[in-house]
């Protein structure tokens, strides 16, 4: 995006600060997948899901980090009927064929 990696930062440290009233940090999948450390959230929300799960995956592990002390729940918002149902649906099968081929 357009934020500066100092702004960045700053908003992740007080995010992740001990005793921080941040409820809510709200980022991109493809932003949150790199460089990012959120061990004291504990809800992952997926709102824009990519055609390659690996991007999913790795904006997951965002939160999944040393010193996370809490249960990490995932939720993945996806509308009926359209492209991102199809998108989901896509990424499901790639991965799949990631495990078979593993």
């Amino acid at each position: 995006g357009t934020m500066s990696s100092t702004t960045r930062q700053h908003a992740l440290d007080h995010f992740n600060r001990k005793g921080s009233l941040d409820f809510c940090f709200l980022l991109s999948t493809r932003a949150g997948g790199l460089g990012i450390n959120l061990h004291t959230a504990d809800t992952v929300i997926i709102f824009d899901s990519d055609w390659n799960p690996q991007n999913d995956l790795q904006a997951l592990a965002r939160c999944h980090r040393i010193g996370q002390e809490k249960t990490v729940n995932t939720y993945r918002l996806v509308t009926k009927d359209t492209v991102e149902e199809e998108i989901v649906e896509r990424a499901k099968n790639k991965m799949i064929l990631d495990h078979l081929v593993i």
